[in-house]
Order: structure tokens, then sequence, then C-alpha cells
């Protein structure tokens, strides 16, 4: 009776929690992590400081997607999806909104709505997202943020290391920085085996672009998955996909989840307010109750 009893106060908190928000999104949410630089913010369609403001269709927006906002915030996710998070740059199509299509099509949500965490940032470098770093800070806030209203992590989708090409020092670091992001990543999100999707450079800024592409193959951790973006065609002819590449990356992406991610379910942690209150609720009714009520 005392677990019964524990759960039903527990919920009923956690149902006053949700709905004391200001916005109140689907408790059951498969959440995605999108980081890393330009090409995962996007810029399809972007000339210059324009975005030409083409949707594809499988980049529409849909009442089962969602977007983390800036200020925390749920809200319905559309194109250009990094907008606000990617500093003041133009951001236009990324690859997020047709992967996100792509797993509800499939049936790969199993009936939950897709949240989207957009945490990409333009003309970043991997050291740059190291533990200690306002860019790692902030993706790990939003992630733990995105789970406080309910659902799961399901991967973080890395698209990053064009920066990386340039310097010698930081592409041969570029194996070692990335395997700390994950295991630091695991730990401070307390997902031991959280699925990270890497996406493989398509282009670099340097001369060291099949350096960082290497380590990015090379990398043997757990749950890391690669995707290639090599041969898919450029906005700007070097360097950022074009809205059509952005829309065939997500589809990979979305196989690439569906292949793996789905058929190897994570567990998120359950909320540390839910974990509190449910502890906070048995420690009032064993105090309450007289204990030869309790030993009964």
């Amino acid at each position: 009776m005392l677990p019964f009893l524990c759960f039903l106060v527990a919920s009923a908190a956690a149902l006053r929690h949700h709905h004391a928000a200001a916005d109140v999104p689907p408790s059951n949410k498969l959440i995605f992590i999108l980081a890393g630089q330009s090409n995962m913010a996007g810029r399809g369609g972007v000339t210059g400081t324009h975005w030409d403001g083409v949707v594809p269709p499988d980049c529409a927006p849909s009442a089962s997607v969602l977007r983390l906002s800036p200020s925390l915030r749920w809200e319905q996710a559309h194109e250009p999806l990094h907008q606000g998070i990617d500093g003041n740059r133009t951001c236009g199509v990324g690859p997020g909104m047709s992967f996100a299509n792509a797993v509800l099509r499939s049936g790969g949500a199993r009936g939950a709505a897709v949240g989207l965490v957009p945490c990409a940032v333009g003309g970043t470098r991997m050291a740059e997202w190291g533990k200690g770093s306002e860019l790692y800070a902030d993706m790990v806030r939003r992630a733990r943020v995105a789970v406080e209203t309910g659902g799961r992590i399901g991967a973080v989708l890395w698209y990053q290391g064009e920066s990386d090409t340039v310097r010698w020092a930081d592409a041969s670091e570029y194996a070692r920085r990335m395997g700390a992001l994950v295991r630091d990543l695991r730990q401070d999100l307390a997902m031991p085996h959280l699925l990270l999707i890497q996406v493989g450079l398509a282009s670099g800024l340097g001369q060291y672009t099949e350096v960082v592409r290497e380590a990015q193959k090379g990398l043997k951790l757990r749950n890391v998955r690669f995707v290639d973006a090599m041969g898919l065609p450029f906005q700007d002819g070097h360097l950022h996909l074009n809205t059509q590449a952005q829309v065939q990356l997500g589809h990979r992406l979305a196989q690439s989840y569906l292949t793996y991610g789905h058929a190897h379910p994570l567990r998120t942690p359950t909320p540390w307010w839910l974990q509190v209150t449910t502890l906070a609720c048995c420690f009032i009714i064993l105090w309450r109750e007289p204990y030869t009520s309790v030993l009964i």
C-alpha cells in the first residue's frame, strides 16, 4: 500500500509541475540533441546573409515535432531550426527536420512526439566543446531541461570538425577530444550508453580534412555510429551543404538511428525533481502513519 500511495502523490505532484509551466508539452517525447557547427545548424538555401525561405516537404512542420527554444520552452519546430541558437548568423535548412519527420514516418518514435534540442554553433572547433566550456555547459543544460517535462533522449546527432581541419594541432587531437566529449556527456547526463551519431565531414576549411575524417571513422567507442556526408552537394561550392543535401543527410541520420538506436532503446534517468518529490512523499507518509499500522 505504501509504495502505491507514494506513486499516487508523486504523480499528482508531477502533474501539477507540468501544468504550472507556461507551456505544457506532451510528456511522451523522444528527444534528440543536435550539436556541432554550421552544417548541423543549417546553411541550406543561405547566400551571404539571406535565406531563400524554401522549405522542402520533408522538412515541413508537424504537430508531432517540437523544438526546445533559446528560452528553454517547447514549441512547434520549423525551419530554420537553429534560429536564435547559432548566434546572429543566418540559418537555413539543416538535417534536423528531415530527420525528425523520417523517424515519425517510420514509426520509430513509437507514438511519441519528437523533441529536437538545437545546440550547434557555426565556426566552432572541437576544443571549444570540451567540458568546462560555455558550449558544453549550455548543451548539457538544454539536454537536462528537455527531459524535465517527460520523455527520453534517443541520441546526440553530431556534425562538427570543419574548423579543426585548419591547424595540425587541432586535427591531430580530434580523436582524443571527441572521445572525451562522449565520455563526459554520458557521465554528466547519467546515461552511460548514450547513443551518439556523428557525421563524417564532407568538407573542411583547411588541408587536414582527411585527418579529421580518419579520426571520426576510427573512433572506437560503444554506441558511437558514423554517417558519411562525403559526396553530398554544396550550397556555396566548397563548405556548406545545400538544401537537398541536408534533406538527404537527415534521412541518413534517421536510418542510422532506426537501424541501431531504435533496436537498442536507452533509458533516460528519472528527473531529479520527481525523485526528490517521491522520496519526500514517502517520508511524510511514514512520519504521519502510526508505527504499528506501517508494520501491518
